[in-house]
């Protein structure tokens, strides 16, 4: 029997992210568009996810939150998709890298936007260091291939990849030709397409206005 799979998402957000591997797995799901504000803080919405964000997954009544938790949690659970590699050493590099893209990325490009600025003898106490040794990591992470596992394409690059592509649109990231290229392979996969048209539409439907 097919898992029923009810993905929360909201078009301006990092369900986006999540969008992409729904596309990727290939899983039938249904999607609940939830608008910001009164919505999205609904006693309803909150007993799904208490932190009042998207996105959010309910498959056969367990719920996930995260998008890196929902990207490694549909690759376990969904093996035939291929998108969790096999073999110790493929399965470090997956770990390693997800984790690191949800922690230090995340952290190190957040502080960047918000222009949060520290002092340099205080890298010690970041998580990230700094923003050069955490982008000199991820340079790390793609020098194996085509994608962080090698040649393999997984969900970690759905996270990781979308970090990239989003920091090098808007200018948060620094555009090293090494993610340039990776961006490039990810935004060419018709799964990153099919989901980038769906959310696109939705905001056209809802006149919702794109980030700046």
């Amino acid at each position: 029997m097919t898992a029923k799979i009810d993905f929360y998402t909201n078009a301006m957000s990092r369900g986006r992210i999540a969008h992409w591997m729904m596309e990727e797995l290939g899983e039938p799901y249904e999607t609940h568009w939830v608008d910001y504000g009164e919505p999205m803080k609904s006693a309803e919405y909150l007993r799904i996810n208490p932190m009042g964000k998207v996105p959010a997954l309910v498959h056969d009544g367990a719920v996930i939150t995260e998008c890196p938790a929902i990207c490694t949690f549909l690759a376990a659970e969904y093996p035939d998709s291929g998108l969790m590699p096999e073999g110790s050493a493929a399965l470090a590099n997956f770990y390693r890298w997800m984790f690191f893209a949800a922690g230090p990325v995340e952290q190190a490009l957040v502080a960047k936007s918000m222009k949060w600025e520290s002092a340099p003898e205080s890298s010690m106490s970041l998580g990230y260091g700094s923003l050069e040794d955490t982008l000199n990591a991820v340079e790390l992470a793609l020098g194996n291939g085509s994608w962080v596992c090698g040649d393999r394409f997984t969900a970690v690059d759905v996270y990781l990849g979308s970090h990239l592509s989003w920091g090098i649109q808007f200018g948060t990231l620094e555009e090293r030709p090494t993610f340039r290229e990776y961006a490039d392979r990810c935004m060419q996969r018709e799964a990153w397409q099919r989901a980038n048209e769906i959310n696109n539409k939705r905001i056209a439907e809802t006149q919702q206005q794109p980030p700046e």
